[in-house]
């Protein structure tokens, strides 16, 4: 025992053990130097205004790195996603996005980058009405359907009922019925709203009018083995069938053809002249919606006038969403749809069943799992519509848009949008700067648009985060929108 005691006293004792009283800090710290022990601070509220004096460096949080990738925050250089269908229920409440900029400024290139990064998570691409086929590449590229309307082209039935229609022989009886109403009073909405455009009525139909399209629309459902077609319908109001007489409570031919007459001209004008051969035929090309993703392609009626166009985007419009619409019903729809809604003001002055189209879908696209990227240049679109309850509703678009995307705009256009969407000083100052040209290009060179690939992006309150857009070369080729304008410069150089 003795040995072992000396041979402990002898053995040498580690140097990170050796414990020297006068190193061990007191409990609130020495006046310099380092504290093994730190209280817990005090909390003070203030003002942004009155915090920011005292320390004016601090940064907002960033967003969340989950979803589409966009590019590098401006300020911090960390990555940028979107995920406005994931972010539901946390950080918004609604997936709608309300996308906004200058033209030129690259609001489509970001709308397909959202589209092509939620196509990749299982979504399926739905352009409706494309009027300058800008999306006709992509879908072309990510193995999709694109169904060009135009004549000697495609054309679309809008009476077509789509799937739901083709499905009706499968289901109980009572069901098969209520279906068939619902499709019936669809197409009847829908006569209503190309009637009001020019190239029908030029206005609502009146009750009296209504009411022989309605009988008409039905009438030739049940003589039609397939879809009915416009034509179907007037020629049922030419033959003065005794339910819609009765319906108007007219006996005498000259009474009933006071009645629908001025309906008869207005549908056949949507069958003739520049609509001819476009939206009076059998459906050519049935959208299939097993495939990733789909357009409308409307380039080829940009010739034709914007009444044309607004027709077309009218026709397309009712017989795409009703497609999908009717395949959810009946449980077909193998996955949620993202709708980037380009030329958002044509759209809206198609006629009043857009307005109300766009707005049901806003308020109903959390529960149908949908994304809609609303794309314009100036919210004065929105009050261009011609009533007053369709400007109401139109404003509405944007404020349930919990998720804004500002590209380059005017100070001006800016105040419009923070009566809305509340914007800081500096956001409304870093945005208009994106706006101002720094070339003029009499030197010959050619420098891009400070705003390009620019954007700030708004969720719910929270501060803006700004991002450049960075493409990769596949993008920049498939994205390019500039092409014409560049082919009319080199063609006048040359």
């Amino acid at each position: 025992m003795a040995k072992q005691r000396r041979t402990r006293a002898t053995r040498p004792q580690p140097a990170h053990l050796t414990i020297d009283a006068s190193q061990v800090a007191p409990r609130r710290g020495w006046s310099r130097g380092r504290a093994a022990h730190i209280a817990s601070g005090t909390v003070y509220l203030g003002t942004s205004v009155q915090v920011a004096g005292l320390f004016p460096f601090p940064l907002a949080g960033g967003l969340p790195t989950e979803g589409v990738p966009i590019g590098a925050d401006l300020l911090t250089g960390e990555l940028v996603c979107l995920d406005p269908p994931g972010w539901v229920g946390t950080l918004t409440t609604n997936p709608s996005v309300w996308l906004q900029g200058s033209p030129g400024t690259g609001k489509s290139a970001l709308a397909k980058r959202l589209s092509l990064g939620l196509v990749a998570y299982g979504y399926t691409l739905l352009c409706p009405g494309d009027v300058k086929g800008e999306y006709a590449g992509l879908v072309t590229k990510l193995g999709g359907q694109v169904v060009r309307v135009g004549r000697g082209l495609d054309a679309i039935n809008p009476l077509d009922s789509g799937p739901l229609g083709r499905g009706l022989d499968q289901l109980p009886r009572g069901e098969a019925e209520r279906i068939r109403a619902e499709l019936n009073g669809r197409r009847a909405e829908l006569l209503h709203a190309l009637l009001a455009t020019p190239h029908g009525l030029g206005r609502r139909p009146s009750a009296e009018e209504s009411a022989a399209v309605n009988a008409a629309v039905r009438i030739a459902a049940e003589a039609s083995r397939a879809d009915p077609t416009i034509p179907d319908v007037i020629k049922v109001l030419r033959t003065r069938p005794a339910a819609i007489c009765e319906r108007l409570i007219v006996s005498e031919e000259a009474e009933y053809l006071r009645a629908v007459r001025g309906v008869v001209a207005a549908l056949e004008n949507l069958c003739d002249g520049p609509l001819s051969g476009l939206f009076d035929r059998p459906t050519s090309r049935p959208l299939d919606l097993d495939k990733p993703a789909l357009t409308i392609d409307l380039s080829h009626l940009l010739s034709a006038g914007d009444d044309v166009v607004a027709a077309g985007l009218l026709a397309t419009w009712s017989y795409s969403y009703a497609a999908v619409d009717t395949a959810r019903a009946l449980g077909r729809m193998p996955r949620p749809v993202v709708l980037p809604l380009d030329e958002l003001w044509r759209a809206l002055r198609a006629g009043p069943g857009m307005v109300a189209a766009m707005d049901g879908i806003t308020r109903l696209n959390r529960s149908k799992g949908e994304v809609s990227i609303m794309i314009t240049h100036s919210l004065q679109d929105l009050e261009a519509l011609p009533t007053e309850e369709d400007r109401a509703k139109a404003r509405g678009l944007m404020e349930r848009c919990d998720t804004v995307v500002l590209a380059a705009l005017s100070v001006g256009e800016l105040h419009r949008i923070s009566q809305q969407k509340p914007l800081t000083d500096g956001e409304i100052e870093l945005v208009a700067s994106w706006a101002a040209p720094t070339a003029t290009g009499l030197d010959g060179t050619s420098q891009l648009h400070p705003g390009r690939g620019k954007y700030l992006i708004k969720i719910g309150q929270r501060s803006g985060v700004p991002v450049r857009l960075q493409l990769t070369a596949t993008e920049q080729s498939l994205y390019d929108t500039d092409a014409a304008m560049r082919t009319r410069r080199e063609s006048a150089s040359s």
